[in-house]
């Protein structure tokens, strides 16, 4: 009874995780599929060294289930052949304006950002951004800065056209600024900073659910597209995979570097990192690189993609 105790908990997980059945508290939970995969050895080793055949057998089918879906994102995969210019995008979670203003443009600074997407903007940082040498930098933009955690904004070093703010209906309401972009050399490429509502309570799951199906999907027969920012989803959830599916790639993943945490933890709870901040690309779009950095103030972390688009037609 003690090896079956231990190694039905770690079946469930995995039933959820591959059916896709993230409802209620269960959509928390499944963000830390990564710790539970890894966690999984445990049940594995106790049942063998107890020689206990069924449960090892069920325990070992587990491990290579949870494994099998996050491993991958620590695996580098062969990019697409864009012969195009290589571009630098940074998105950024400014927590309510009160991220250190200075790391940030620090950062845009030292790794000659070209793009960068900003959620939670205020007027306030906005305005310190610009005071500390952003507007040199960046000097394109569409901004919609707003008082507490509602605004976005979006800055490029190349020219911006067809800009907008998009609403979002679930939960806070987070805005989304968008831009197409005008990189030399490579087709228009369409930048959104997004941020749907986050599942940090029952009530709001649902609008956690409608934000991320509203989000503007991929277009594989037409324009470029990119959606970077605070997505408040991990890989293991089901309605992030199905935006996945309409042409995307997370960069992340596609660089190996996608069990970097991004986020957590937050006002001082023992939460583990996890991975919520995202940088997808169309699939025609080479990603070269992804590194995750910290920004005081902020409880989380921005990441920076390194890509190379396809050349112009």
């Amino acid at each position: 009874m003690v090896c079956w105790a231990a190694v039905v908990p770690g079946v469930g997980w995995a039933v959820v995780r591959l059916l896709g059945l993230d409802r209620g508290p269960l959509v928390q939970l499944l963000a830390f599929t990564p710790y539970v995969a890894a966690g999984s050895l445990l049940p594995l080793v106790l049942t063998v060294a107890l020689r206990r055949r069924w449960p090892a057998m069920v325990a070992a089918l587990t491990t290579v289930a949870l494994v099998a879906v996050v491993a991958p994102r620590a695996i580098d995969s062969a990019p697409p052949d864009a012969g195009g210019p290589a571009i630098r995008l940074l998105t950024a979670n400014l927590l309510a304006g009160t991220a250190d203003a200075r790391v940030l443009v620090d950062l845009v600074r030292r790794h000659s950002v070209d793009v960068l997407a900003a959620q939670e903007f205020t007027p306030e940082i906005g305005a310190e951004l610009d005071r500390l040498g952003l507007d040199t930098l960046l000097p394109h933009r569409e901004l919609h800065p707003a008082e507490g955690t509602l605004g976005s904004g979006l800055y490029a070093r190349f020219p911006v056209s067809a800009g907008g703010v998009r609403h979002n209906r679930g939960g806070w309401g987070f805005d989304q600024a968008y831009a197409t972009v005008a990189v030399p050399g490579a087709p228009p490429v369409r930048v959104e900073s997004a941020h749907p509502a986050a599942p940090y309570a029952l009530d709001q799951v649902g609008h956690w659910r409608t934000d991320l199906a509203a989000q503007p999907p991929a277009t594989p027969d037409g324009s470029l597209s990119i959606l970077a920012g605070d997505f408040n989803a991990t890989l293991d959830h089901g309605p992030l995979r199905a935006l996945l599916d309409t042409g995307y790639v997370d960069a992340a993943d596609a660089a190996g570097a996608g069990l970097t945490g991004t986020w957590g933890p937050y006002d001082g709870d023992p939460i583990p990192p996890v991975t919520i901040d995202h940088v997808l690309v169309d699939r025609r779009i080479a990603v070269r690189a992804v590194s995750v950095h910290p920004v005081r103030g902020s409880d989380h972390r921005a990441v920076l993609a390194v890509l190379r688009l396809p050349t112009s037609v």
